[in-house]
């Protein structure tokens, strides 16, 4: 759809628009409300709370980024903002580590061309919503390490709009997505082995 001509329609009045962006657009706020928050009826009243925020303050929006950037920003604020109320802790302890240290794998070799044949194995279980071990260890993430993996790898947005939604930098969103993918890692390898897992 062309986004600035549907949203014109809806500042306009039509309620029936606002159904086509809702349409286009549920995947991407469910795959943030439901990574983020555990509890089902609470996802249910959040991703309704999102899309009710996103019509009230349309008129705000200027295009200045994607439609998708800015519904997946309301979507994280407004589960940072219910989580925080429930006092949930939004990062693991892996990141308090230094950055030294994360530059190292489980064995000391770490690359990024390795991480990036990790994650190229499991993307497409990712992206199906598989219930594969791999999706279970990412439920057991903290909420902002699973928004970051939800949006990088199954989302497919770019480090600088994941910093746009997220409003921190690109290079933080870099070096957050590879210590959640570390602590990924970890979590896996306490349940399989890595023959298991990438055989």
């Amino acid at each position: 759809m062309d986004e600035r001509v549907v949203v014109e329609q809806v500042l306009k009045g039509d309620v029936s628009a606002y159904k086509l962006i809702v349409d286009g657009y549920q995947n991407l706020v469910g795959h943030m409300v439901f990574r983020m928050v555990s509890n089902r009826s609470d996802r249910e009243d959040l991703c309704q709370e999102v899309f009710v925020k996103a019509y009230e303050n349309l008129r705000t929006f200027k295009f200045q980024c994607k439609l998708s950037t800015w519904l997946s920003k309301i979507a994280y604020n407004t589960c940072l903002n219910f989580l925080q109320k429930k006092k949930v802790p939004l990062y693991g302890e892996i990141q308090e580590h230094s950055l030294e240290n994360d530059e190292k794998d489980l064995d000391g070799q770490f690359s990024e061309s390795y991480w990036s044949s990790f994650s190229a194995v499991d993307l497409e279980a990712m992206k199906k919503e598989s219930g594969s071990i791999v999706q279970n260890a990412i439920e057991a993430l903290p909420p902002d390490y699973k928004a970051i993996v939800t949006l990088y790898h199954v989302d497919e947005l770019s480090y600088e709009e994941i910093g746009e939604v997220l409003s921190i930098p690109a290079g933080t969103v870099k070096s957050h997505l590879f210590r959640a993918r570390r602590l990924l890692k970890i979590k896996l390898l306490e349940n399989y082995t890595a023959e298991e897992l990438w055989s």
